[in-house]
């Protein structure tokens, strides 16, 4: 396995998710994961949900099942939450949690709804295209542009309190490209592997 570069995540937990964020992430990079998401949700008892994906982007049933496998014991072994709980891991699918900036250059085009931590351009909430993103935020086009508003807005990620990529026509076609793409590849490296 290769390790590639560290890319903090820009949108965090706090509380308890945030401790077991802590204990979960040194082991995803690890195994070349990414952490997404932590989550404990009051359904089914008490369910901690982890979302994470490989570092190309892709997650299927198997890394659900090795993240699930190494992160269990490491819980365990800390004890992060105090009662029962249910352990969920999945991928943070189509329709995805943006968390770091590398999130918006590849979704660059699909539309985002985020909210900032901050008023920009008098407001907090904003839905738009993706069109372009450096290394201190990212441009939407807005959907909707009321009176007075520019069409389009810049978005420092410092400002970014939540961000998701919306389910579109467009999205689940460039998803399904992309996974094709990295499954092509993944393949195409066992290959080259198998041979020395």
């Amino acid at each position: 396995m290769s390790q590639t570069e560290y890319e903090p995540r820009l949108i965090v937990e706090n509380g308890l998710d945030l401790r077991v964020a802590e204990i979960i992430e040194p082991v995803l990079t690890a195994m070349d994961y990414r952490l997404v998401r932590v989550r404990m949700l009051n359904q089914n008892g008490h369910t901690l949900q982890i979302m994470a994906e490989r570092n190309d982007g892709t997650m299927d049933v198997d890394g659900c099942e090795a993240v699930s496998m190494a992160i269990s014991p490491v819980l365990d072994v800390e004890d992060p939450i105090d009662s029962e709980y249910h352990l969920e891991v999945s991928s943070p699918g189509i329709d995805r949690p943006m968390v770091r900036k590398s999130d918006f250059t590849r979704w660059t085009g699909h539309i985002v709804k985020c909210e900032t931590s901050i008023i920009i351009d008098n407001r907090k909430r904003f839905r738009g295209k993706i069109v372009g993103a450096d290394a201190d935020g990212f441009t939407i086009e807005r959907d909707q542009v009321a009176y007075g508003e520019a069409p389009s807005v810049i978005i420092p990620f410092s400002a970014l309190a939540e961000a998701k990529l919306i389910l579109t026509d467009d999205l689940i076609r460039d998803a399904l490209r992309a996974d094709k793409l990295a499954k092509a590849q993944a393949a195409n490296q066992n290959e080259e592997a198998d041979e020395e």
